[in-house]
């Protein structure tokens, strides 16, 4: 085995999902690494669960784009030339759907997204990981995820071996994990969840603490990762980290850079959340911290979309908290202004203080007739996509402005998708056939921006992404706009006489949930609940 040393220099770093959809072509890693270089980051962990490719196995990363060792040595290389040491980031428990596809991971394969514990194939597995790892990473530090396992041992594992306690059942796998690791000379740290998790019923931000980490047997030289991307407020991240101190193991900080709740950030959250969280960091002597760029549900948004998030946190990490401080140095450092850079956020912002919410994405996929979400629309809120349409265009020149273009073409379609079902199922409950008609337009003009999109969107993928991964988006969005033209036809039957009646537009839309607010955008990332009304499989 190789055995190089890597850097580990004190101070704040990244993570980047490569998984979701997305895997980043080595242009835009490279410049990805120069940008947060210049910001004073020292760490890039680069999230692989199946993007990699081991050897003897031909199906781990199949058809995903899956970064080969020459890729990765390449980029450890060029990041070491530039102070960052790149971390890998891989999951030796759960968040392995991709594998769990094809039949030759049947033998390790719990439920779920779960590998099966106690399975020699697993830890055959497993072992490759940390091979690969250790031939082509030159740090010696590695996040062995085990993050959001909810359902392990409850399988495969439970038909075998029977009704077991569950932290003894991770705990069994973590020393595997953990040996494998030590072979391979790597310091783990993994996210600490399912300890909280198990002993809170489910909620890792419960308040209970699970038992020490020595009483449980968790290696010594385990660290463990407290994730909270919430607008939690100061003492509730501390109530967190004195809770991880109890635990007994060190602690790592990650917080989040919204940008895996579709095509639009939410940067403004994201720092209100770091500024927050850091200082209760640097109260707490919790200094070693990252940012975590998730990629959620099809990795819709910019590699770039987040950046005043990064350079926020980067900025707190070193103390700096003032607002005007942080606007002088973003514009200094990035050669755009940071009021002009949130603009990025404006299409996802119809409600004032709501939180995450994002209306670009289950609004943009909504069913025209079949409109779940249609009772959240504010018909009124349609024309301020027109407002954010002419901001994000005078942005669309220079480095990001591709990125710019991507989300003004999106709030050009958004303008009239956002409240089209509402105003549909108006139009058909009037029974007037006319005021039908007159919608007609509204659809054949949605089908032109929706295409319009689709080109820009489709240029975005092309420029920062490999090509894997965007089948599904010439999935969703040529099935979006199959939709539109499906419902036009029907609605020009029914204005024109040839039907009596849409059945679909007939029924009453109903609150998504109990109690909630009309007119109010929800946080909701899930395309295909979004689009298509089906029973669970």
């Amino acid at each position: 085995m190789e055995n190089r040393e890597g850097c580990s220099a004190a101070g704040p770093g990244v993570l980047l999902d490569c998984s979701r959809g997305a895997a980043y072509n080595l242009r835009t890693l490279k410049e990805f690494t120069d940008v947060i270089a210049q910001m004073g980051y020292v760490s890039l962990q680069l999230y692989c669960e199946d993007m990699y490719g081991l050897e003897g196995e031909p199906y781990f990363g199949y058809l995903r784009g899956r970064y080969s060792a020459a890729e990765i040595r390449e980029l450890d290389a060029y990041a070491a030339e530039r102070g960052v040491e790149l971390i890998p980031c891989i999951q030796t428990l759960a968040h392995l759907s991709g594998i769990f596809r094809w039949a030759e991971y049947d033998e390790c394969h719990d439920i779920d997204d779960i590998l099966l514990v106690g399975s020699e194939r697993t830890y055959a597995l497993i072992e490759k990981m940390f091979a690969f790892c250790a031939k082509n990473f030159r740090s010696r530090r590695i996040n062995i995820g085990m993050d959001e396992a909810h359902r392990m041992g409850l399988g495969k594992y439970l038909d075998r071996n029977g009704p077991c306690d569950r932290f003894t059942v991770l705990r069994c796998h973590l020393e595997r994990v953990c040996a494998l690791a030590e072979r391979y000379g790597f310091a783990p740290m993994m996210w600490s969840d399912m300890f909280f998790s198990l002993a809170n019923r489910g909620n890792y931000y419960g308040p209970a603490r699970p038992p020490s980490a020595d009483s449980l047997g968790v290696p010594s030289n385990l660290k463990m990762i407290y994730w909270d991307y919430e607008r939690r407020g100061y003492e509730g991240v501390c109530a967190m980290l004195r809770a991880h101190r109890a635990f007994g193991r060190e602690t790592v900080f990650a917080g989040g850079a919204w940008a895996w709740y579709g095509f639009v950030p939410h940067n403004a959250y994201s720092m209100e959340a770091a500024r927050d969280a850091l200082r209760a960091c640097a109260d707490n002597g919790v200094r070693n911290t990252f940012v975590a760029l998730w990629k959620d549900d099809g990795a819709e948004s910019s590699v770039w979309s987040v950046l005043p998030a990064l350079w926020s946190a980067a900025e707190y990490s070193r103390g700096k908290f003032g607002c005007e401080s942080l606007a002088q140095s973003f514009r200094a450092q990035l050669g755009i202004a940071l009021h002009d850079f949130l603009c990025a956020d404006a299409p996802d912002a119809l409600d004032e203080e709501a939180g995450i919410c994002n209306p670009c994405k289950y609004m943009l996929y909504a069913d025209p007739f079949l409109g779940i979400f249609d009772r959240t629309a504010d018909s009124e809120k349609s024309a301020v996509f027109a407002k954010m349409r002419k901001k994000l265009v005078k942005l669309c020149g220079g480095r990001f402005g591709y990125m710019f273009r991507t989300l003004a073409d999106l709030c050009a379609f958004m303008e009239i998708k956002y409240a089209l079902g509402v105003r549909v199922r108006a139009a058909y409950r009037t029974g007037d056939r006319e005021k039908v008609r007159a919608l007609l337009p509204e659809f054949s003009k949605a089908e032109r921006r929706l295409r319009r999109f689709m080109q820009s969107f489709s240029a975005q993928w092309e420029r920062e992404c490999k090509p894997f991964g965007f089948e599904k988006h010439d999935i969703r969005l040529g099935g979006l706009l199959e939709r539109l033209g499906h419902c036009r036809r029907r609605l020009a039957a029914y204005a024109g006489g040839k039907a009596d009646r849409i059945e679909e537009l007939e029924e009453d839309i109903l609150p998504y949930k109990s109690g909630a607010e009309d007119g109010k955008s929800i946080p909701f990332n899930d395309w295909l609940h979004t689009a298509a009304i089906k029973p669970e499989l």
